[in-house]
This record gives C-alpha cells, structure tokens and sequence, in this order.
C-alpha cells in the first residue's frame, strides 16, 4: 500500500507540475477576460522597436498564447523629435492586432474602444502597459467614459507606467486625467537592474542569435534591430546609448511583465534564458 501511495503521489506531483509550467503564472491580469493594450510612443528612442519583438517573443511562449492583446503605435505626448516609423515591425510582430495612431489617431480610438467595450461589458479588465506617454490613454479613458457612464473605470481600467521622463512629456492635464481616473500604478524604471522591475537595458548584451531559435522571432528581432540602428541618434533622435554600442534596449517590455505576473525577472539573460524557442 505505501509503494502504491507513493506511486500516486508521484504521478500527482508531476502532474501539477506540468499544469505549472503550462499555466499562465499567478497575478492580477485575468487571460480569460481581460485585454491587454501596449501603447508606444515611437518618439524618439528605439527603445521601442524591441520592446515591441520582446512582446513578441513573450506572446509567442505556451503560456500567453491565450492572452488577449493590441498593440498601438504613435502613442506620444508632447515631446520634440522625429517619428520612428515602425509599420513594417508592428505588422510583423502583431500581424492584424494594432492600431496606428501617428496616421489617424481618431481611427485609433475608435477601434481601441470598440475592443475595451467589449471587454468590459464581458466583465474583464482593460490593461494597458505604457511604453511610452499617457495622452492616448486618457483619449481612450474619456471615450469609453461616454459610453459606459455606469462602469466604474477607475477599478477597471488599469494603467503601468515605469519612466519619468515618459510621465514629464506627457501633457499635464492627460497625466493628471489618467491619475483621477484609472488605477493607475507606477513601477520601478525597466532601464535599471534589481530595483523592482526586470531590467532590460544592456550595452553589453549580444548574444540574442544564440538564444532564439524561432525563425518568425527571428526575423522579428532581426527587423526591430536593423531598424534600431537605421533610425538611433539619426536626424535628431534620441541616441540610445546601449543601442548604439551593439547591445539592447527593450525596457518598456517591465510594464508588460508586470502585467503578466512575471516582474522577478531580473534581466534580458533571464529573459531569452526563460523564453527562447
């Protein structure tokens, strides 16, 4: 009998192992319900162009093949400098799941609230991951205000954010907005290692090639990184440091970690190290 009990204990453990690892990790953001927006900027840092294959890369894993997302792009405040034009990138990254708000950023909306309604009205939550500055968001936030008067979006909509400089060149009434608002939750910065957030900015990083083996990642990463370097520091951009040294930049990619319950990621080794293919 004890042979055989500790036969079924062992299958059960391995059992619940194997849901573990093909389960979605524990946190607040529901994949059966909720909808989860990232906004980028793409003014002026490249930053964005890998954070965008990052999100790519985590969509791509077992585990958040389920989740429900769009991605949006031109999503900038009030800051000067160039556009970086990312079409290309997003489409290949998100396929028919984004919106280009730099082109028409009232088409943008539209569709944007179309989706969050649905959401909400199915009892799930709007998660948006902030790449950026939250002048969109609040266009959003007022819209769907107009037409779910009766929802309490300040508990259903959930804003992250991790940089200053994106809150400072965020219009003041937007971020002011966005703050009354919403459940809005600053994290540590994602350009740092061990203050919160996993860190996902390194001039020494390289070595992604021997990392991911996908070949649809691969061409992701690939473009978001030809295009880094075509368009870093160029014609007034900002210059990105880490960028231009040959390493990476993907530290809006924190917020979505955060999201997804997965902030004790320490930095991009353990990143790819976790979600390589």
């Amino acid at each position: 009998m004890k042979i055989k009990l500790s036969i079924l204990l062992l299958l059960s453990a391995l059992f619940n192992n194997a849901q573990n690892i093909n389960s979605l990790p524990q946190g607040s953001f529901d994949p059966e319900k909720d909808l989860l927006l990232a906004n980028y900027d793409c003014k002026t840092d490249v930053d964005d162009l890998q954070s965008v294959a990052a999100f790519a890369t985590l969509l791509a894993d077992v585990k958040f093949q389920k989740v429900k997302y769009h991605a949006v792009a031109g999503a900038y405040g009030i800051q000067d400098g160039l556009y970086v034009p990312p079409n290309d990138l997003f489409s290949l990254a998100f396929g028919d799941h984004w919106s280009d708000a730099h082109e028409d950023i009232s088409k943008a909306i539209n569709r944007v609230k179309t989706l969050a309604k649905g959401v909400l009205e199915d009892q799930g939550d709007l998660w948006i991951a902030e790449a950026g500055q939250s002048d969109f968001s609040a266009q959003l936030v007022q819209a769907l205000q107009a037409d779910m008067p009766e929802v309490d979006l300040s508990k259903r909509i959930h804003i992250v954010q991790h940089s200053d400089w994106n809150e400072e060149v965020t219009s003041p009434a937007s971020l002011a907005y966005v703050k009354t608002n919403t459940d809005y939750i600053k994290i540590p910065d994602g350009n740092g290692v061990g203050n919160g957030s996993p860190g996902f900015r390194s001039p020494k990083f390289t070595n992604w090639k021997d990392k991911v083996n996908n070949p649809r990642l691969i061409k992701i990463w690939e473009l978001a990184i030809a295009l880094s370097n075509r368009y870093n520091g160029k014609e007034g951009r900002y210059h990105n440091e880490a960028i231009s040294a040959g390493g990476m930049d993907f530290s809006d990619t924190s917020e979505i970690c955060w999201i997804l319950g997965l902030k004790d990621i320490k930095d991009i080794e353990q990143f790819f190290n976790l979600f390589s293919e």
